[in-house]
């Protein structure tokens, strides 16, 4: 994950802004994460492409969240639902996408970052879905 291109020392990037892909049983989602220890203001998100999520009827890339954050506390995450993998790669959605960043740091300096990802990489990872009857038993291995 890239956040900046600003150095504070050696190997340690200065940005603390990402988008990251959080993958959970299953279930893919879009996080916008203020990994640093200082809010940042003014937080929007720009893809490269659409992302056609919840089954192909909405572009996720187009929703409010990404449009502007006034404010992203320290190490808060704020994320969106995507779409089930099942879903995403039935329908032969694109597994590549880049999103850019833009913010202003805690001096009031505006940063931006480019963060690439690939969902390929969640295609063949197993799952166990669980029931919301279950009780917290594993359902059935998907």
């Amino acid at each position: 994950m890239a956040t900046s291109r600003r150095k504070t020392g050696p190997g340690r990037w200065q940005g603390a802004v990402i988008v990251d892909v959080v993958f959970e049983d299953g279930l893919l989602f879009l996080a916008v994460q203020n990994i640093g220890d200082a809010p940042a203001r003014s937080v929007s998100v720009r893809f490269d492409r659409a992302l056609p999520g919840v089954g192909g009827r909405i572009d996720v890339a187009t929703l409010a969240l990404f449009r502007n954050i006034e404010f992203l506390a320290p190490r808060k995450s704020i994320r969106t639902f995507l779409d089930t993998t099942a879903s995403w790669f039935a329908r032969a959605a694109p597994t590549r996408f880049a999103a850019r960043l833009t913010y202003v740091d805690a001096s009031g300096r505006r940063r931006s970052a480019t963060v690439a990802h690939d969902l390929e990489i969640y295609r063949d990872i197993g799952y166990v879905r669980r029931g919301a009857n279950e009780g917290g038993k594993d359902g059935s291995a998907t």
